[in-house]
């Protein structure tokens, strides 16, 4: 072969084993959400590209069988094409042919690995991670008329390739999952707000991943540490526990300390003169729900949605009152410390 066609054979080659290299990437590194919107606004190219992803290992083994052939083919041409030009000189400036050819194949070698991984590998690889979804927008179209004109050849491929996959246990995909875990999420918005993608300066992000994980018993207040006002309380005692304590609703006890409810602010706003020193009625005590120590937080909330409630007693399995939940509480454990309208900075 002339060795000049073997030279543009070699720069083709290159260029088709860095298509299909480039393909595999595009393929891989892209994701299903940037590309469905343009699928929606019905982008050139998008149509065949959400086909790509929703049949990855089909347009992988497209992408494998045009690398593969491209390789191959390279080594064929370009070592003996390289391999010619090296050993004319070497051969004209004296050094024996048997020497020459040696030293030409090693140097064509040498020179075809360098070509093939910088250019035929490297490079597409490089070019495809930076730019996944217009890479796949560009690519997608002859990858899948390429599969389409070897479909019987790529169909015995994969179909022997999942065969073996079986055998090993496994179920083979053709798509790749779009779906996260909470955690993957989680180091998605930590690497993001790293990166300067995303300002998470309240924690809302995080808190909200962190929120499934809390149970009812992590956010309660213990029996111990609650402020509390007793049965046959004045509407005069609640305002002055208020001042107190900053906090607005205030469970009640008997004298042997069992919650029988509890006590608004706004509960107690009827009085005026003589009433404020008398007791509060029952029927004004309002109900405090129940929730088990184990319940999610979300769901205690959702609990205490339906019943209307601003607070419920934790129980353990049991059923023996551990302590006591405020909405304000499940609240802070997803955006953060919140204050109650009623509480001051103490001087």
């Amino acid at each position: 072969m002339n060795p000049l066609i073997g030279l543009l054979i070699t720069v083709g080659l290159l260029g088709v084993n860095a298509f299909f290299v480039a393909g595999e990437f595009a393929v891989t590194s892209s994701r299903r959400a940037q590309i469905e919107p343009l699928y929606a606004e019905r982008r050139r190219g998008s149509a065949k590209a959400m086909y790509a992803l929703e049949n990855v290992s089909h347009m992988l083994s497209i992408c494998q069988l045009g690398v593969t052939v491209a390789s191959t083919t390279l080594g064929v041409v370009a070592e003996p094409a390289i391999a010619h030009l090296v050993e004319g000189p070497l051969t004209a400036a004296g050094l024996p042919e048997a020497s020459s050819h040696v030293v030409g194949f090693v140097v064509a070698l040498l020179l075809v690995v360098y070509l093939h991984v910088v250019f035929g590998e490297m490079v597409p690889k490089n070019l495809s991670i930076a730019m996944p979804q217009n890479a796949l927008l560009l690519l997608a179209p002859p990858l899948v008329a390429i599969g389409a004109v070897f479909k019987p050849i790529i169909y015995a491929m994969d179909h022997i390739a999942n065969w073996f996959v079986r055998k090993a246990g496994l179920t083979p995909r053709s798509e790749i999952s779009a779906a996260f875990t909470a955690e993957e999420v989680a180091s998605i918005v930590e690497q993001s707000e790293q990166e300067g993608k995303i300002h998470d300066d309240l924690g809302l992000l995080s808190g909200s991943l962190e929120f499934s994980e809390r149970s009812a018993g992590d956010a309660m207040v213990l029996l111990t540490e609650l402020d509390t006002l007793p049965e046959g309380c004045t509407p005069a005692q609640v305002e002055r526990h208020v001042a107190l304590t900053g906090f607005s609703r205030f469970p009640v006890t008997r004298p042997d300390g069992v919650i029988t409810g509890y006590l608004h602010l706004k509960d107690v706003l009827y009085a005026h003169g003589s009433e404020r020193d008398e007791p509060v009625t029952p029927w004004r005590i309002r109900r405090m729900e129940r929730v088990r120590d184990t319940d999610e937080v979300e769901d205690a909330m959702r609990h205490m949605q339906r019943t209307g409630g601003h607070c419920a007693e934790v129980v353990d399995a049991d059923g023996t009152v551990e302590g006591v939940l405020f909405l304000e509480d499940i609240l802070e454990e997803l955006v953060g410390e919140i204050r109650d309208s009623l509480q001051r900075d103490q001087i």
